[in-house]
């Protein structure tokens, strides 16, 4: 069975940076892409970025330029970097997996996306 953890959150200072890490248990990543969203309490949960088994990445508009996606096949892990971060990037993030063929070159936010982690808080403090 799949399991997704996530870690490396933390309270950063704005403009700071922060990378957080989605390990990957079960199964090999060459057959899933990866996406992470992020979570207010109260508001609806948010697809940021995503990165398929083929390494297509997409990133929405609010943190293109500034969030990096990355995976590690030796490690079996998805990384997040995050710099130039603001306050309104503070959320519960979570990393979430959709099967693909391997090799497949593109994601969305909007897949079916069956697998999730337990979340990782960022705080980004002003």
């Amino acid at each position: 069975q799949l399991r997704l953890v996530e870690s490396g959150g933390g309270l950063v200072q704005s403009g700071g940076s922060l990378r957080v890490s989605c390990a990957v248990t079960g199964d090999t990543l060459d057959y899933y892409g990866i996406a992470w969203f992020r979570q207010v309490p109260g508001k609806e949960r948010e697809g940021i970025s995503c990165i398929s088994s083929g390494d297509y990445t997409h990133y929405v508009d609010s943190v293109k330029g500034r969030f990096t996606i990355s995976r590690d096949s030796a490690e079996n892990t998805v990384y997040l970097q995050m710099d130039n971060l603001k306050p309104e990037d503070t959320a519960t993030y979570y990393c979430a997996a959709d099967h693909q063929p391997k090799d497949y070159y593109y994601c969305s936010e909007y897949a079916d996306w069956v697998s999730w982690g337990q979340g990782t808080q960022v705080t980004v403090s002003s």
